[in-house]
């Protein structure tokens, strides 16, 4: 239980060892996009640059704060790993698989574990191999791709989450395995981008092109941003292991993450049909900016703007939600992610009430709750609330690739 509020920590220039630590790790810093990656106001000159005192993310909340913080994970971590079944799964239902299991093994990467290696490298090694279990032939990688038992068909519509999901973590892990896993993933990995690249060219409305959506088109529409970040994901994580990813994948999924901004309210839509948009929410607010960042468009007055909205609506209590078929786990993770990519101001105010309501509602065993239901995600377990939870929480150790400026 926390015993003080989480507010901002003022910055203070000092001999802090909790400062130290975190400089010597190299953590993200806050700053302009010119020069020195990251640092306010230097620039390179004759290949020499003088680099300011760096901040870490770390440093917006006090050092006992952030123990606290960095405690709820590892209770976390501990209690997902006593829940992975003998073949190296995470326990959700079948239509959520390989997608949770590969959300289990990011939440254990972004704490610095690694494959192979300490208490849990087994685990992670087994995880990745199930995830492997799961490719088809023809590259997609999801455990289902439909259960005529199931009325709502939860499968059909997961399977393009459970294949970018899957393929940005398979990414992440590339550098970290070796021998005939290593081998095993590049495989996965190559296929996997020639599915993608597939169904992103598939015939699709003019303002539809570009994006994902699910396995099969619907009239309710070809293409959404929830879907479309995930796989914008799955290819900068691929592109920085350095496989083949051409930009004019990148450009033409930006060019229809674009289309869905609302420069009147600073919303991002969830999609358009018929050049309406649709169920703008905080959510889809969050993919919008960090889908930007993917493309390396860290500063856009468009992702800032959205920025402002996200602090304008700041998360107030444990399972609120904005907007239609928002949902909250999911919604903090985008935002967490898409906060720390904008930085600066944008990230001081966003986290510290973030993680307050994050620990305070963390349950005795280590997990989370259930999904707020919106749209059916409850159904998804434990395991995928609390990965969520902790991939929200885990932004300032900048430890997952894809996520660091």
């Amino acid at each position: 239980m926390l015993t003080s509020d989480f507010e901002p920590h003022e910055l203070k220039a000092s001999g802090d060892p909790f400062v130290i630590r975190w400089l010597c790790l190299g953590l993200i810093f806050f700053g302009s996009e010119r020069g020195v990656p990251g640092v306010e106001g230097e620039r390179v000159t004759n290949q020499v640059a003088k680099v300011a005192a760096p901040t870490p993310l770390a440093a917006v909340l006090s050092p006992e704060k952030w123990q606290q913080v960095e405690q709820a994970v590892d209770r976390a971590l501990s209690w997902m790993a006593s829940q992975q079944a003998a073949d190296g799964s995470f326990p959700t239902l079948p239509s959520g698989q390989p997608a949770v299991t590969s959300l289990s093994v990011m939440a254990f990467l972004s704490r610095g574990h690694q494959p192979g290696i300490g208490p849990y490298g087994k685990r992670i090694n087994s995880a990745i191999d199930f995830v492997l279990s799961c490719q088809l032939p023809n590259g997609l990688i999801s455990l289902q791709t439909s259960d005529l038992t199931d009325p709502l068909q939860t499968a059909e519509y997961a399977a393009v989450y459970n294949h970018a999901i899957s393929g940005l973590m398979l990414g992440e892990v590339y550098g970290q395995v070796s021998g005939p896993r290593a081998k095993a993933v590049k495989h996965a990995i190559e296929q996997a981008l020639q599915f993608s690249r597939h169904l992103q060219l598939r015939p699709k409305p003019a303002d539809e092109k570009g994006g994902w959506r699910y396995t099969r088109v619907l009239d309710s529409g070809a293409s959404d941003l929830s879907v479309t970040g995930w796989q914008l994901m799955f290819m900068r994580s691929a592109k920085n292991a350095e496989f083949d990813v051409p930009q004019a994948y990148v450009d033409e999924a930006i060019t229809y993450v674009r289309r869905l901004w609302d420069p009147r309210s600073g919303l991002f839509y969830y999609k358009r049909v018929g050049g309406i948009g649709a169920k703008a929410s905080r959510g889809m607010v969050g993919a919008g900016i960090l889908s930007l960042s993917m493309a390396g468009e860290h500063q856009s007055s468009m992702a800032r703007a959205a920025g402002d909205w996200l602090l304008a609506h700041p998360y107030k209590a444990f399972g609120e939600r904005i907007g239609e078929a928002d949902q909250f786990f999911y919604s903090t993770y985008y935002c967490s992610q898409a906060m720390a990519q904008l930085g600066g101001r944008y990230w001081e105010q966003f986290f510290p009430p973030l993680a307050k309501i994050l620990l305070t509602s963390q349950r005795a065993n280590g997990s989370w709750p259930l999904e707020v239901d919106a749209g059916g995600e409850a159904v998804f377990g434990h395991v995928y609330t609390t990965a969520m939870a902790v991939l929200s929480l885990t932004p300032p150790y900048q430890l997952l690739p894809v996520y660091q400026r």
